[in-house]
């Protein structure tokens, strides 16, 4: 027995005919409440709170201080100290990482313990107490001599005045930074294909051409987020110089408040100068990842701006959409 004929609907009327209606997320809608009004809560505090000192209403966060303090010559001059102390110091441990991290992977076993020796001692030990070695190694080396091992010696140095507290932070900072430098390096390094090395030494480069033109440029992907980030931390860490009265940001903001008693405001100054470089150097890890993840693959991560005009389309596709009809809705 034939079955009757059915009616075919065509694509256009299957289209019509199905409605997609968007999935409600409450729980968003909620914390995002939650977050505007603590915001609210945070800016109304910040600009409009008050507070009673020594008799007089005084605005709670003291701008008024802040603004005078903020580019003042002494606040800039420790600014800059603490942006040269991380740029030599990251420049140090950078260096030293990678030898430390070729020779962390020598097939020397002499050579390999050394390097896993300087590993172990700089990262058990405290920054702190470091610098304080280091301020302090006169005690220990009253001359630093240079010439031939065990032999005559052509340049001697009084450590005294040699060994400033400067060169004290710089060295301590640097040496510490070589440790774990190495460590994300020899990670880098060992994230490349051996097919990679194996290909290379197969058309004759050498071991050292291996490594600078086939291993690093490829293991470059994954040093740079984590160097990015020490080197955020490294201006952060080079305030601990003010413990050997290097004069950086911090050591410069609590002179001045020795003096005023402005402890908060100062210390609020130096906050937000710390902010605003570590801000500019986010920024500039963004786009030093970007550009090497050029080849790794197809399509490179948008850009901030490109994600905010991404999110505006959205949100103008969304609102240009026409409305569920009420006897449609599920």
């Amino acid at each position: 027995m034939a079955s009757p004929p059915t009616e075919r609907m065509s694509e256009g009327e299957r289209t019509d005919a199905i409605v997609a209606v968007p999935v409600r997320h409450p729980g968003r809608w909620v914390s995002a409440a939650v977050v505007l009004v603590l915001t609210a809560m945070f800016v109304h505090s910040a600009s409009v709170s008050t507070t009673v000192r020594g008799g007089h209403r005084q605005h709670r966060y003291q701008w008024d201080i802040i603004s005078r303090w903020f580019f003042s010559h002494q606040i800039v001059r420790g600014l800059l100290v603490t942006i040269e102390l991380t740029v030599i110091a990251m420049a140090i441990g950078i260096l030293l990482g990678v030898a430390l991290a070729v020779m962390r992977m020598s097939p020397n076993p002499l050579v390999s313990s050394a390097s896993w020796l300087y590993i172990w001692f700089f990262r058990g030990t405290p920054v702190l107490v470091q610098l304080l070695f280091w301020y302090n190694i006169a005690f220990l080396y009253p001359r630093v001599t240079l010439g031939v091992p065990f032999g005559p010696a052509f340049v001697h140095l009084n450590a005294n005045t040699f060994i400033t507290a400067f060169v004290a932070a710089v060295v301590g900072l640097g040496l510490n930074e070589g440790a774990y430098m190495a460590e994300i390096v020899r990670a880098g390094i060992l994230s490349v294909d051996e097919g990679q090395t194996e290909a290379a030494q197969a058309i004759g480069l050498t071991r050292l051409q291996t490594l600078g033109r086939v291993v690093l440029p490829q293991a470059m992907r994954v040093i740079i987020p984590p160097t990015g980030n020490e080197t955020i931390s490294m201006l952060k860490t080079s305030s601990l110089a003010s413990a050997i009265t290097v004069t950086e940001l911090l050591f410069s903001a609590q002179q001045i408040y020795s003096r005023t008693y402005q402890t908060v405001p100062l210390l609020m100054v130096a906050s937000l100068w710390y902010l605003i470089v570590t801000s500019v150097l986010t920024v500039g890890q963004y786009y030093l990842e970007r550009h090497f993840a050029r080849g790794a693959s197809r399509a490179l991560p948008p850009t901030p701006l490109q994600r905010l005009r991404g999110r505006l389309d959205r949100v103008h596709a969304a609102r240009a959409l026409p409305p569920v009809p009420a006897g449609e809705r599920r």
